[in-house]
């Protein structure tokens, strides 16, 4: 079950690589909140991709690619009493597409009263209607940045896409696509010291 868990954390961070429809990207965050006054930042001791009871790589391309992110928005990190805690949770959902098309019928005319027919000619065309079902794996990662002090969600960003195989080649690649992303749609960097 924990090695699933991993497993699956791993399928979900790589949901923005090779994927023919781009993923769907959404942040959230609270206008009552001035960003500027937060400086410093740090992570949750227990994080959402960690459920399994010890840090995995997955968790660790998260920390480098936030904290890359972070600090370019001007952001320091500390362990002590950081102004905002940042957590990341990933999950995965079977889903299913069921596909129709019409697609010319083949042995009409060869039994019954056309049978002399057979297969020789048809009077008109005939077409049935094929059916497939398409399986897949659709893929959600949330990063929540919390203000410390008032232990408050303020911003969330959300990415979410159809998984594949190529994808999964190189999950660190695709955790730094994915949290770039995300990032890009932050609200606003922090002020300067002393101001």
């Amino acid at each position: 079950m924990k090695m699933s868990k991993l497993i699956l954390a791993t399928l979900i961070v790589a949901v923005t690589t090779a994927c023919a429809v781009k993923p769907d990207y959404r942040v959230d965050y609270d206008p009552g909140v001035d960003f500027s006054q937060y400086r410093t930042y740090g992570f949750f001791e227990q994080l959402g991709t960690d459920q399994a009871g010890y840090s995995t790589l997955v968790t660790q391309h998260f920390k480098s690619a936030t904290g890359r992110e972070m600090e370019k928005l001007g952001y320091t990190y500390t362990e002590q009493d950081p102004d905002l805690l940042v957590n990341f949770n990933a999950m995965s959902t079977e889903k299913s597409e069921v596909r129709s098309r019409q697609v010319p019928a083949m042995g009409y005319g060869m039994t019954g009263y056309y049978g002399y027919r057979g297969m020789m000619y048809s009077p008109f065309p005939m077409y049935e209607t094929e059916v497939e079902t398409v399986n897949y794996k659709v893929g959600t990662l949330n990063i929540d940045v919390v203000d410390a002090e008032r232990k408050m969600l303020v911003w969330e960003g959300v990415a979410e896409g159809r998984l594949t195989k190529k994808a999964m080649q190189n999950p660190r690649q695709a955790i730094d696509a994915v949290v770039s992303e995300l990032f890009a749609r932050y609200p606003t960097a922090p002020a300067a010291e002393g101001k």
